[in-house]
């Protein structure tokens, strides 16, 4: 089968005279170490900062019949990506380096580096609907890492959110119902529907709302008239 990607839900195989002529290969993101030597002990202590992003360079061709203002167009582009040789998983791309495509109309043969955050998720994972028993809910996180969840609440009031049996936010919604995401990965919450910010209601460490890999219980207190998650698996 030939090689292909999608960015942001567009294929290049259906991009005007586009060939993809080599894939990266599949890798690991690198942890962020700090490595410090102390007086009076053997070896040193490793911290670990967090993982790294990296770099997926791909190989690209034009067949003869292509439009090259379309192939820019395409890669004109940073979101959502999804490689053939991966195909159930979907990272976040941004191309920051310039493409020569001067040398890919000269040559019929160019590169192009997507630059790769660490994480990716896979595209059977709908934005799932929490159905709660007493207020409470399993989570499964299918990854093998835990994973930072977007939530999606609609609610009004005062509402308190506790991830296996640990309170992580304190919610405080006007006193009419109001719809809001919580990205606890970019750390901020605003309304669905107007986008406005919604930080100033958030109490609580968005850094603790992890799902850890395997089963997790979700609950709350107030009142919660819907409660969605996506993002809930993740992989390394």
């Amino acid at each position: 089968m030939n090689n292909y990607i999608i960015l942001n839900k567009k294929n290049s195989r259906n991009i005007k005279g586009l060939l993809i002529q080599k894939l990266a290969p599949i890798t690991k993101a690198k942890i962020r170490t700090n490595v410090e030597e102390i007086d009076g002990k053997d070896g040193d202590e490793i911290i670990k900062l967090g993982y790294s992003s990296y770099d997926k360079e791909i190989l690209i061709g034009l067949s003869y019949d292509h439009d090259i203002d379309e192939i820019i167009n395409f890669f004109n582009s940073e979101g959502e990506v999804i490689f053939s040789n991966e195909p159930d998983k979907i990272y976040n791309y941004s191309i920051i380096d310039q493409i020569d495509f001067e040398k890919l109309l000269s040559f019929k043969i160019a590169k192009v580096r997507l630059h790769i955050q660490p994480f990716k998720y896979s595209i059977l994972e709908p934005i799932k609907q929490l159905k709660f028993i007493n207020n409470k809910v399993i989570v499964r996180n299918n990854g093998n890492i835990y994973s930072s969840p977007i939530i999606h609440l609609k609610g009004k009031g005062t509402i308190n959110l506790y991830i296996n049996e640990q309170q992580i936010l304190k919610i405080n919604l006007d006193e009419s119902v109001e719809d809001i995401i919580i990205d606890t990965q970019k750390m901020e919450s605003y309304n669905a529907t107007t986008k406005v910010l919604k930080n100033r209601m958030i109490i609580g460490n968005y850094e603790k709302c992890k799902l850890l890999v395997g089963k997790n219980e979700i609950k709350y207190d107030g009142i919660v008239e819907e409660m969605k998650i996506q993002n809930y698996s993740r992989w390394i």
